[in-house]
């Protein structure tokens, strides 16, 4: 079993690096995420914790608290999250 652990870890993330976790509200299970490249509704990311990393499509998101289908590098978004992160968690857009 810890093999498998093992393995996990050192498997390469896939994936284009799309932004930095800068906040989590865990009451709400909502990162604020700041983005280096562009993100829309229906695309997957990839968020790279400590706990491991775990994958999940963008349903919804949200910037200054308005809702959008699309984001732009340099925009900071909320985005629900299937897990908790913590600041400094890296996301990337699945390939």
């Amino acid at each position: 079993m810890d093999q498998e652990k093992t393995a996990k870890k050192t498997e390469p993330i896939k994936g284009k690096p799309i932004g930095k976790i800068t906040h989590y509200f865990n009451k709400i299970g909502v990162a604020v995420l700041v983005l280096t490249s562009d993100l829309k509704v229906g695309d997957t990311i990839v968020i790279a914790t400590a706990q491991g990393d775990f994958s999940q499509p963008v349903d919804s998101m949200q910037v200054e608290h308005s809702q959008v289908i699309s984001a732009k590098a340099g925009d900071s978004v909320g985005l629900k999250v299937s897990q908790p992160v913590k600041v400094g968690d890296l996301a990337y857009l699945k390939d």
